[in-house]
C-alpha cells in the first residue's frame, strides 16, 4: 500500500507572499458620501454593543447544534425567538421555504406608502445553514448573528425615536447557500421584489471590503449504453463508461483554454455494477463556475458540446440536466455602499482591504450573486480566523467558535447595521447606488438568464 502524495505549498506560498506586499501599498476606499449623523450612528452602534451577550448565544448555539441545507429547523426557529423576545414579529416560513425567516420595520413597514412614491427599503440578510461532517466551517453561525443584531439594533433605535431614521429595514433569513441557492428560491418568491439593495457579510481569514465570487452552475451528464457480455460479445455493447471516461478527460484538455478563474470539477457517480458486463450507464455531475455571466453561459455551452462530442464517438446516447438547484451568478459587488461598510468598520477599528489585494484565484461561489444582479447588494469578509486558514476546512470551523468569531459577530453587526442606517438617511448614496447599479448593466433576469 502507498500513501497519496503531500501537495506542495509552494504557489500557495507564493500568493501568501503577493498578498503580503499588496497590503503593505493597499488604500481603503473613502466614501465621498455623509451617511447618517454622527450622534445617530453612535446611537446605533451603541444598540448593536448592548447585544454582545445575545450575538455570542447566537454564534455557540448554532456552532453547537449544526444544521444541513433545508433542515435548520431548530437555528431558524431559534433566531425567530431571539427577534421575538426583543419584541419583533418574525414569519417562520417566509417565501416558499420552511426554514426562512423575515422580519420588517420602520415607517412603511405595514404597507402605508406604495408605487413610486414609497419609501426606501434595505434587507439585511442571514445564514445558518452548516456543511456536512465538518459542521459550520465555513461560519454560518456567525453570519446569522451579525445579520440578526443588526436588525434588532435597528430596530431598538426605531423604538426608541420612531423618527430615527426613514423607509424600511427588512431581515431576511436564508437557508441552503451550501451547495444550494436558498436566496435564489426565496427572490423567485418575491422576497426582494420591495427591496432596493441587500447586504450581508461573511466571516472569512482577514478583512476584505471585496473579493471575487465565481458564478456556478451544476451540470448532470447521463450516457445511456448498450450492456453485453465484456468477454464473450463486447462488439456488441456501448460502452456508457467510455463516453464518461472520454468526457472527463476532455474537461481536463478543455481547462487549456478556459479563462484563468474558470473552474470545473466533475466526478463519475455511476459507471456499472461489474466488470464483466459492458456498463450501458454512467453519470457524471459537474460543477462550472466562472467570473462572470457572460463567460459562464459560454463555459456551458461547451460543457454540453464535451457531453454530445463523447456519446457521438462512443454511439451512446446523452442527456444533458443543468442546476439540478438553481444556479448562482457572480457577486456584483456596489462599491458606493461597500464604502459605507468601509467607513463603519474602520469605526470598529478593522481595516478591510479593497479588491485586488488577494488573489481572485481564491475565489468560491454564493447564492448572493443572484440578489446582487437583482438590486445593488454588498458581500464583503470579516476576519475571524488566522490567515493560513481556509473556509470549509475544521481549522475554520474551529475558528467560528472562538473569541474571534464573537467580536467579528458583533462588528459584523456594526457594520450592516450602519451601512443600512446610511442607505436609508442619504438619498445621494442610495442615488449612487442605484446609477451604478444601472451603469453594470441593472437587473438581470436570473431564472431565466440560461434558457
Amino acid at each position: 500500500m502507498t500513501s497519496a502524495t503531500t501537495p506542495s505549498p509552494a504557489y500557495l506560498n507564493q500568493l501568501d507572499a503577493e498578498t503580503g506586499r499588496r497590503m503593505e501599498t493597499a488604500q481603503a476606499s473613502v466614501s465621498p458620501f455623509a451617511g447618517a449623523s454622527a450622534e445617530l450612528s453612535a446611537a446605533v452602534e451603541a444598540q448593536v454593543d448592548a447585544l454582545a451577550a445575545d450575538l455570542n448565544d447566537v454564534v455557540h448555539t448554532l456552532h453547537g447544534d449544526p444544521e444541513t441545507a433545508y433542515e435548520e429547523h431548530r437555528s431558524a426557529a431559534f433566531l425567530v425567538d431571539l427577534l421575538r423576545r426583543h419584541g419583533i414579529k418574525a414569519e417562520l416560513g417566509a417565501h416558499g421555504l420552511p426554514t426562512a425567516i423575515r422580519a420588517e420595520i420602520g415607517a412603511a413597514a405595514a404597507g402605508e406608502v406604495a408605487g413610486a412614491d414609497r419609501e426606501p427599503a434595505i434587507a439585511i440578510l442571514s445564514e445558518y445553514d452548516a456543511l456536512p461532517e465538518v459542521g459550520h466551517a465555513c461560519g454560518h453561525n456567525v453570519i446569522a448573528a451579525t445579520g440578526a443584531g443588526a436588525f434588532i439594533a435597528l430596530a431598538k433605535t426605531l423604538e426608541e425615536n420612531p423618527d430615527a431614521f426613514p423607509g424600511r429595514v427588512v431581515f431576511l433569513g436564508t437557508p441552503a447557500e451550501e451547495g444550494h441557492s436558498g436566496k435564489e428560491v426565496m427572490a423567485r418568491n418575491g422576497a426582494f421584489d420591495d427591496v432596493d439593495a441587500a447586504i450581508m457579510v461573511h466571516p472569512y481569514a482577514m478583512d476584505l471590503a471585496e473579493q471575487v465570487w465565481l458564478g456556478r452552475r451544476l451540470l448532470t451528464v447521463t450516457f445511456s449504453g448498450v450492456a453485453a457480455h465484456a468477454s464473450a460479445q463486447p462488439f456488441m455493447g456501448r460502452n456508457a463508461l467510455d463516453a464518461a471516461t472520454l468526457a472527463y478527460s476532455a474537461i481536463g484538455l478543455l481547462r487549456q483554454q478556459l479563462p484563468p478563474v474558470d473552474r470545473v470539477h466533475a466526478i463519475i457517480t455511476e459507471g456499472g455494477q461489474r466488470p464483466s458486463v459492458i456498463p450501458e450507464k454512467a453519470v457524471m455531475k459537474l460543477y462550472a463556475r466562472s467570473k462572470y455571466p457572460e463567460t459562464l453561459k459560454d463555459l456551458s455551452a461547451r460543457l454540453e458540446d464535451v457531453a454530445r462530442g463523447a456519446a457521438l464517438m462512443t454511439g451512446t446516447g446523452v442527456t444533458i440536466d443543468w442546476d439540478e438547484h438553481p444556479p448562482s451568478l457572480p457577486v456584483r459587488t456596489n462599491s458606493a455602499l461597500t464604502g459605507r461598510w468601509v467607513h463603519a468598520q474602520q469605526r470598529r477599528g478593522r481595516s478591510p482591504l479593497p479588491a485586488g489585494v488577494v488573489s481572485e484565484t481564491i475565489a468560491a461561489s454564493t447564492d448572493f450573486g443572484n440578489v446582487s444582479y437583482r438590486i445593488p447588494g454588498i458581500h464583503p469578509l470579516i476576519g475571524i480566523a488566522p490567515a493560513d486558514v481556509a473556509l470549509h476546512t475544521r481549522a475554520f470551523a474551529d475558528a467560528a467558535a472562538s473569541p474571534a468569531a464573537e467580536s467579528g459577530a458583533l462588528d459584523g453587526a456594526a457594520g450592516l447595521a450602519l451601512t443600512a442606517l446610511d442607505y436609508l438617511c442619504d438619498p445621494e448614496l442610495r442615488a449612487a447606488a442605484a446609477r451604478e447599479f444601472a451603469a453594470a448593466g441593472g437587473p438581470v433576469d436570473v431564472a431565466r438568464y440560461f434558457d
